[in-house]
């Protein structure tokens, strides 16, 4: 079954990629959406997050029928950047105007976002708002691991969600 869902998911991103190269629409005097794309897509992997932001922020207005894709993968500078508390609005805004693999794939940057920002907070000595961001971390991990386990191939949210609950046993 696991296989199965791998392998829609990996259709799907391959037509993804195929309707990418058809895409072409131009801004006028500039380049086209997919050169733009590729090359906000070339500073995230390169790790070159305030380059990557800025290029997110031009492509999104002309995304059309990839603005979902677009948001998250902005969504995904954001958190990488350590910028955890605007990662899990950013990521919070897109799961809740969406729904499916995309929602899934939203709220796994958003419950990582608000993990990290939880163990600041309880770093930084606010226990209360601490534990409340774990807390909303281990749910929001609960539903992408339960709707949408394929999101998580190799357990690492499901080793993050693990690390939240013995977080939350030591601050009882």
């Amino acid at each position: 079954m696991k296989a199965e869902t791998f392998g829609r998911i990996a259709m799907f991103g391959l037509l993804c990629g195929l309707l990418m190269s058809c895409v072409q629409t131009a801004t006028p005097g500039g380049p086209s959406f997919r050169s733009q794309y590729d090359s906000a897509r070339t500073a995230l992997e390169r790790g070159d997050y305030p380059r990557a932001e800025r290029l997110y922020a031009r492509v999104m207005p002309n995304a059309g029928p990839f603005e979902d894709r677009v948001r998250l993968e902005h969504a995904h500078v954001v958190l990488r950047a350590g910028e955890y508390e605007r990662a899990a609005e950013t990521a919070g805004a897109l799961a809740d105007t969406t729904s499916g693999v995309t929602r899934g794939a939203a709220l796994a940057v958003q419950g990582t976002a608000d993990h990290e920002t939880g163990l600041q907070l309880l770093a930084n000595g606010d226990r209360p708002s601490g534990k409340a961001r774990l807390i909303r971390a281990r749910d929001i991990l609960a539903e992408v691991l339960r709707d949408h386990p394929d999101l998580d191939p190799l357990g690492s949210m499901a080793g993050r969600r693990a690390s939240i609950e013995a977080r939350l046993s030591a601050l009882r």
